[in-house]
């Protein structure tokens, strides 16, 4: 509740406990909300320095809530005004900034990024700024930042933000992927598949796009490049469009394992071109029965190659 205040949780519990009593010492609301005596006492202080909370005149150790309709109101307008004010700054600033836009000579039209933390900044800022769609391209080498540490694209898609996510296929053989994936996708991210990109790629919506400032094959100090809205940015998007149109779609792989399940997983995978013992290992199953199950299906199918088997697969609907 206090958090719109820039107050944690702790201070939250604090001034609802003492709300719901008459009035409170520092040792009774320790002792109710299992907290150190030290930390309710700073609390308190910060509390009481706010107005939320009062001294009972007739013991001064002793605490009493002010009324949150005339403790927090006044708090709260203020926190509304701040952000009016900021708001207004805002359009002031992007007014700005667009005017400067149409005046970029086509060197102001990319700037360069330097170093890993300032390319994982900008990767940060540019999600949390999107509003309608991000399109990344991602290489099987691992980049500056992981899925588990990028936590603003799981912001922005808790927002409706769309992710069309395109990846090598080796990425596909990266230990758990296939269950992040699965998790990305029940929350709205679309993954699909290529055997190889050139270079890693990120847009957020139509106006940023971040691309490596050197091929990946390259070796030097990271770096890249910021394109904005240009006709640079339009082809760059292109190229994207165009590699989804032509990618396999991702589909999530099973949460539950029946006989049934293996074998459509087993074949999606083999479609989008993972390896048997990378295969095997998704689907926790060893080699042997892998490779025993795809012998089987071929068998089913009547067909004599790996190929013959995926063509049938798509036929007879069993992926």
């Amino acid at each position: 509740m206090l958090d719109v205040l820039g107050l944690d949780d702790a201070h939250t519990a604090v001034y609802r406990c003492v709300v719901q009593q008459t009035s409170a010492s520092v040792p009774e609301i320790a002792a109710a909300l299992s907290m150190s005596a030290p930390r309710v006492r700073a609390i308190v202080a910060e509390l009481e320095r706010l107005g939320l909370f009062a001294r009972q005149a007739a013991s001064s150790d002793r605490f009493v809530a002010s009324p949150p309709s005339v403790a927090l109101r006044p708090l709260l307008l203020e926190r509304e005004r701040g952000l009016t004010r900021a708001h207004e700054a805002l359009v002031e600033l992007n007014d700005l900034y667009r005017r400067s836009a149409e005046q970029r000579s086509v060197a102001d039209v990319v700037e360069v990024v330097l170093g890993d933390d300032a390319v994982r900044q900008r990767v940060a800022q540019l999600q949390a700024a999107a509003s309608q769609q991000v399109r990344v391209l991602v290489l099987n080498e691992i980049a500056l930042l992981s899925g588990e540490e990028n936590v603003e694209e799981d912001r922005a898609l808790e927002r409706g933000v769309r992710y069309r996510v395109i990846v090598e296929s080796a990425v596909l053989e990266r230990p758990g992927f296939l269950a992040a994936a699965r998790e990305m996708s029940a929350i709205g991210e679309e993954v699909r598949v290529l055997p190889t990109l050139p270079t890693r790629m990120f847009v957020a919506d139509d106006q940023m796009a971040l691309v490596p400032m050197r091929a990946h094959s390259q070796e030097a100090g990271f770096g890249a490049l910021l394109i904005h809205p240009s006709g640079l940015l339009d082809l760059v998007i292109s190229i994207f469009e165009e590699y989804w149109r032509s990618a396999t779609e991702f589909l999530p792989i099973a949460a539950v394992h029946t006989a049934e399940d293996v074998d459509r997983d087993l074949l999606r995978l083999l479609l989008l071109g993972v390896t048997d013992a990378a295969a095997s290992a998704q689907l926790g199953i060893s080699l042997r029965t892998l490779q025993r199950r795809v012998a089987d299906l071929m068998e089913v199918a009547g067909v004599t190659t790996r190929m013959q088997l995926g063509a049938e697969a798509v036929r007879r609907a069993w992926i």
